[in-house]
């Protein structure tokens, strides 16, 4: 995805590459852009790209739910719900 390649190439060198860094440019990055500006970078995926950012979605968000819902079992919760935007 050409978006996810310029934002690699313009904080590689600045950034760790972990975790809590790279939420934070994905959170930094979703608080600059706009809704129009977020459909327009929709718009220029590729069937395979738009597969994958919906795929990503759902498994995340039933990991979620399913976590939330404890499931019948004594599980811990170990995701913690985060407000991209």
């Amino acid at each position: 995805m050409k978006l996810v390649d310029e934002l690699y190439e313009l904080y590689r060198n600045k950034l760790t590459g972990d975790e809590e860094d790279i939420d934070m440019l994905a959170f930094a990055f979703l608080e600059e852009t706009s809704y129009e500006d977020l459909l327009n970078i929709i718009h220029e995926m590729d069937k395979q790209e738009l597969y994958d950012i919906m795929g990503l979605y759902l498994i995340e968000s039933l990991k979620g739910k399913f976590a939330q819902e404890d499931f019948g079992q004594n599980r811990t919760n170990s995701y913690y719900p985060r407000n991209i935007h």
